[in-house]
């Protein structure tokens, strides 16, 4: 089941310019999104559990993100 709504979505693809999108594009874009939130969740609460902690910080999901740019996600 699907954690993000389909109109936040919608709104950044028109704030990106889009004048149209197509329902399953945003669905599409959806999917993705949960997908990377869900990847970087779960090596975030990896950095965490590494460095002693039960908490996982920010600088934790930073870190992660600083990660996987560097891996190349495209």
């Amino acid at each position: 089941m699907p954690e993000i709504p389909l109109a936040p979505i919608e709104r950044i693809f028109k704030k990106a310019g889009a004048e149209r999108v197509g329902e399953d594009a945003i669905i599409a874009l959806r999917d993705v999104l949960e997908n990377v939130a869900y990847e970087v969740s779960v090596k975030s609460i990896e950095l965490a559990k590494h460095a002693g902690r039960k908490t996982v910080s920010a600088d934790d999901v930073k870190a992660v993100v600083r990660i996987f740019k560097c891996i190349n996600l495209s």
